[in-house]
């Protein structure tokens, strides 16, 4: 018999001797690799495993995603990312005066996290477009953004074709969370023009910024007209996966409550208050608190559920299979290597 068979025999043998409690730990739990062939019998191949195998090497090398905030000053959106990801990322941000919002020119700034969670490690790079939507002119307002974007794209393709695969860093952005004004019966012809003009571009994920000021009545009055004009416009937003007949009941009643929360109506806020023995964050009234991780106050846990929880590799595969690959294709057809996204 060949001596490496017989090696490989005797240490199989020798491991399936040991007491289940002196054996490794294993989180592949039914199909547990440590486990010899003989008590998993002939007929086990072992492939099963194959998908703890790309969650583990995916846990080790970590997760990056792209978060692109747009909308007019006021809306609360440096608040909400803080609330969103439980960090201080926007803590020390200076606010302009009116006269200083009505001659600025939109800008692109980056900021990048390093989160950890139970030992999976998420890159988060929030960009955000500080400018949008408050000069008196708005008519260029969306060039900086859809040429930020079309940057990205480009050096991704470039790192492609010259660099190894594994070295490439994606900067491309995956969502694009666009606040809607609270104020006002629906959308804007601007929210109009900017989302059509991105909509081939980035995923867009619209939300009503401060939606404390609107009671719960008009709220959902501006819900609805908000989802009646973006069908109207033919505006393509992101749009969530159906449900599969064999998806447990409770991820099927989450998916349902997201799908209905669109545009999600968000609150955020950078205070901590003990209510009831909990911390909370809250935004705080003379009339009493709003709690903004309360669904009955705000869909900032919706929000969250779907970007985080649920939805953020549909956002990250949508964005290289079908929005990148569009511009790839684009790009290849094009004769000028200058020519506009």
């Amino acid at each position: 018999m060949d001596s490496r068979i017989a090696t490989l025999e005797s240490s199989d043998r020798r491991h399936s001797t040991r007491p289940d409690s002196a054996r490794p730990k294993s989180p592949w739990g039914v199909h547990d690799p440590y486990i010899s062939m003989e008590e998993l019998g002939k007929s086990f191949v072992g492939f099963a495993s194959l998908p703890h195998q790309i969650h583990r090497k995916n846990v080790k090398k970590g997760f990056d995603f792209t978060l692109m905030v747009v909308g007019e000053s006021g809306l609360g959106k440096s608040t909400l990312i803080n609330s969103l990801f439980l960090t201080g990322l926007y803590s020390d941000r200076i606010l302009p005066n009116t006269s200083e919002m009505m001659k600025r020119t939109v800008g692109i700034t980056r900021k990048t996290v390093d989160i950890e969670e139970k030992g999976v490690r998420l890159k988060l790079t929030i960009v955000d477009t500080p400018g949008f939507g408050d000069a008196l002119d708005c008519t260029d307002s969306s060039y900086p953004i859809v040429d930020y974007l079309h940057q990205q794209m480009e050096q991704y393709r470039m790192d492609e074709v010259g660099m190894p695969r594994t070295q490439i860093k994606d900067s491309r952005v995956h969502c694009c969370l666009y606040f809607i004004s609270p104020y006002g019966h629906g959308l804007k012809p601007l929210d109009v023009a900017f989302m059509k003009e991105l909509q081939a571009k980035v995923n867009i994920v619209p939300v009503i910024g401060k939606a404390d000021c609107l009671t719960k009545a008009e709220l959902l009055r501006k819900k609805e007209r908000i989802r009646k004009e973006i069908e109207f416009h033919k505006i393509k937003i992101f749009q969530f996966s159906d449900c599969d007949s064999d998806d447990d009941i409770e991820w099927t009643r989450q998916d349902h409550e997201m799908k209905n929360s669109i545009p999600f109506a968000v609150v955020g806020s950078n205070m901590q208050l003990r209510v009831d023995g909990r911390t909370v964050r809250v935004r705080a009234y003379p009339w009493g608190v709003v709690e903004v991780e309360n669904p009955d106050h705000s869909d900032l846990v919706h929000l969250r559920t779907m970007l985080v929880r649920t939805h953020m590799q549909d956002l990250r595969e949508k964005t290289h299979d079908n929005l990148y690959e569009q511009f790839r294709i684009r790009r290849m057809n094009m004769r000028s290597p200058s020519a506009a996204f």
